[in-house]
């Protein structure tokens, strides 16, 4: 098994538009970030986590040619404003592309898309196959996936564990009953929003709190804006054991 950071930004991304800040005029490319999404790859499986806005460039810069199943956090558009370039996969797979998630989640993809699921459908528009989960263990083609309820100030959203990794962004609280399904994990993918506090997201000490009750193995940070500390002075600070993200990077597990 390993993962591939499709994006590691934000909702804004880096840089962001009109912004001259330290951070968006890094010469690092590490500071680069597109909207977070993350390719999971299982053996002969491959799943992606979100599809946001930068869907399309995400898949051409990591030459993915198949997607077995999409999985989605939540509705905000940075992570479903790509779902449109599924297509690309119907043409290439010849089958509709099956999409997960909560029943509210399904029915705002429904709305946004919803030239989709006409009765009169377009030609050429893409073919998804809908299919609604609760906050139970699932399977897709036998791999167990476990859904993990946080809330994005009062909104739910899924983050995800396959066997041990767990995916969990767009979170500012995670209720007890949840935290157990992070234990004995060896990689924990965490939002880390800014270096403050947010009303929705958990800031760097709140991020680095829950991460020392988890004591995963390994964490890597993503979702991150420009009002974090750039790639170099956040790898500085943190924890042995935790390091920031970046698109592209590739990890093993």
């Amino acid at each position: 098994m390993k993962i591939t950071f499709l994006g590691t930004g934000a909702s804004h991304g880096i840089p962001v538009i009109g912004c001259h800040c330290d951070i968006c005029e890094s010469e690092n490319s590490k500071d680069k970030r597109l909207r977070s999404s993350l390719l999971v790859e299982n053996g002969s499986q491959i799943f992606v986590i979100d599809a946001g806005p930068d869907f399309r460039q995400q898949m051409l810069r990591e030459q993915v040619t198949r997607i077995d199943a999409v999985l989605i956090t939540h509705e905000h558009k940075d992570h479903t404003a790509g779902l449109d370039d599924l297509r690309a996969y119907n043409y290439l797979m010849n089958k509709a592309m099956r999409i997960y998630g909560e029943d509210r989640v399904l029915n705002s993809i429904k709305q946004e898309y919803a030239y989709v699921f006409s009765d009169d459908k377009y030609p050429g528009s893409p073919d998804m196959e809908l299919h609604p989960i609760t906050n139970k263990a699932f399977s897709i083609d036998g791999q167990k996936i476990i859904p993990i309820q946080i809330y994005h100030n009062r909104l739910p959203v899924f983050g995800y564990r396959i066997n041990n990794m767990a995916y969990v962004t767009d979170g500012k609280t995670i209720p007890e009953t949840e935290i157990e399904k992070l234990r004995n994990l060896d990689i924990l993918v965490l939002s880390a929003l800014r270096v403050k506090s947010h009303v929705s997201h958990m800031g760097l000490d709140e991020v680095l709190e829950l991460i020392e009750k988890l004591k995963p193995k390994q964490t890597y940070l993503t979702h991150i804006s420009h009002k974090q500390y750039n790639y170099l002075d956040l790898e500085k600070i943190l924890p042995a054991n935790v390091h920031p993200a970046y698109d592209g990077l590739v990890i093993p597990i």
